[in-house]
């Protein structure tokens, strides 16, 4: 699509029989980017939302339904929910830690693993209800989070993070993280964060029967998520793809996010790190990946012909990626790949906004490409569709269209900042700024209404988080500190499944390999 005002189009009313009165009516934009199939921009325009899906979009010359409520956009543009693909909430827990604000990724991954390791469910549970409000927001309406520390007696991390996100609102894609080699066996986590292959394969069939909606308009579904070829076994990467073809769900790992992990690959697997994601059975539209910042065009292009997602993380990937971290995005997307946004851990980028993310990404894809490589409009393409393609949830997510989710964002574009910016409003959204949502919808009901968290709590919630955070970063060797009392029931798990583990060496030949 082009990056130029010109291509605003003429308003498209609905049928104004149907769907009224509505349950939420959004009125008086300055814009509405709808980001639909023909990209429809629609100057002072409105959507309705009825039963949390959207049911009508018009302009100034439809007639507007009656609504239960009206939000009002004035100075507003209004644009899709954001689509968050990738994330790592609980370490909001140790943001800005300094002991490893200036390392490379691996210095970074192992000086906070010990810190980690003190995660339970009332951590879990506070990390992500703090999170997901901050991500609310920035405009955020759907996230992942990619959850793989999973300490020994720690609980039912994941269904904690569920709690929060279904009590806020929130639309959530957890993923059951996992990480099953450890320092011992030549991987960079101790012994105290990993699990073997079993337990985790057993624990995933769990969550997804559990918890994983695959209807229309779901709020929660679970994809599983091995981390990253460095801290678990090629088996369990075989056996997690079988399991989620089984159970229909998504696959995520990290991929490519250092240039040190084609090293890693080619010591322990005889084969570049995409080579071995290919031989392990993940090469295809069901997965999507982290970072992605050192493929190469060969590889760029069997990525894409398989269909498979990208998250890209820009500020993430300023902040640990090393030198040359500049993310081939133009190249992915020209390839087929389905390439969204991601926040990552709060603790590698320290601000979970997609806002933020978002003009990052349009900076770095300048700063590759040159002035006009990528522009807002490209970057909120990225955002909202790219995400939704990278989910699985193309034409249900990150769009305006009639039976889309109600989920969008009123970006303010008024006061000092956006001063003098009238020409393009989408342009002003990402060149202007910072910015954050004057009200974001989640299935038509406002988690962020006047700039503000429409949940109760917020205080209390943040005394919490300073409990659990203090306690987990207390210095390694001390005593951590009790855990508060609470009101939260703890999460249990419901079922005991199994799933039998087979072996398979690397990159795809059947084999015996000691760890």
């Amino acid at each position: 699509m082009s990056d130029n005002s010109a291509d605003i189009a003429m308003p498209s009313g609905p049928d104004p029989t149907a769907h009224w009165p509505v349950d939420l009516l959004v009125t008086g934009a300055e814009l509405v980017a709808t980001m639909d199939d023909e990209r429809r921009e629609i100057a002072g325009g409105w959507v309705a939302v009825t039963d949390g899906l959207v049911s009508a979009v018009g302009g100034p010359g439809d007639p507007t339904p009656q609504a239960v409520k009206v939000l009002r956009a004035d100075g507003c543009l209004v644009t899709p929910g954001l689509v968050n693909t990738h994330h790592h909430i609980y370490q909001n827990l140790t943001r800005s830690y300094r002991a490893a604000n200036e390392g490379s990724l691996f210095t970074w991954l192992t000086t906070l693993y010990p810190q980690w390791a003190r995660l339970d469910e009332e951590a879990a549970y506070v990390s992500a209800w703090v999170g997901l409000v901050e991500l609310a927001l920035g405009g955020c309406t759907t996230t992942t989070d990619h959850l793989y520390v999973h300490p020994a007696g720690a609980g039912d991390l994941v269904s904690a993070e569920i709690e929060a996100a279904v009590e806020l609102g929130m639309r959530f894609h957890p993923t059951r993280g996992s990480m099953s080699l450890s320092q011992k066996d030549g991987g960079l986590p101790p012994d105290s964060v990993v699990q073997d292959d079993d337990t985790i394969l057993a624990d995933s069939q769990r969550l997804v029967q559990r918890w994983h909606d695959p209807s229309h308009g779901a709020m929660v579904r679970v994809a599983l998520a091995p981390c990253s070829p460095f801290s678990v076994t090629p088996e369990l990467m075989v056996k997690t793809a079988e399991l989620a073809e089984r159970l229909d769900v998504r696959l995520h790992t990290h991929l490519a996010e250092d240039a040190d992990e084609d090293t890693f690959a080619a010591e322990k697997f005889g084969c570049r790190t995409v080579e071995h994601f290919e031989a392990v059975g993940w090469m295809s539209d069901r997965s999507w990946v982290a970072h992605c910042i050192f493929p190469n065009q060969a590889e760029v292009t069997r990525l894409g012909a398989a269909g498979v997602g990208a998250a890209h993380c820009p500020s993430s990937n300023m902040m640990v990626g090393g030198a040359g971290a500049l993310a081939p995005v133009a190249e992915m997307r020209t390839a087929g790949m389905k390439v969204g946004l991601g926040c990552d851990g709060s603790a590698s980028s320290d601000a979970a906004s997609l806002w933020m993310e978002a003009r990052n990404a349009m900076l770095l894809g300048k700063l590759r490409h040159g002035p006009a490589a990528m522009g807002a409009r490209t970057a909120l393409e990225i955002a909202t569709r790219g995400g939704a393609g990278c989910l699985g949830r193309e034409g249900e997510i990150g769009e305006l269209s009639v039976g889309a989710v109600g989920d969008l964002v009123c970006w303010p574009l008024e006061g000092v900042r956006f001063a003098g910016a009238i020409s393009d409003p989408i342009d002003a959204w990402l060149r202007c700024g910072p910015v954050d949502a004057r009200h974001t919808v989640v299935a038509g009901r406002s988690v962020v209404e006047d700039g503000a968290p429409t949940a109760f709590g917020v205080d209390e919630m943040l005394a919490r988080h300073r409990t659990a955070s203090e306690r987990i970063q207390a210095p390694t060797g001390a005593q951590p500190l009790p855990l508060p009392e609470t009101s939260r029931e703890s999460v249990v798990p419901t079922t005991d499944s199994r799933v039998v583990r087979e072996s398979a060496g690397p990159c795809g030949q059947v084999g015996v390999r000691e760890w």
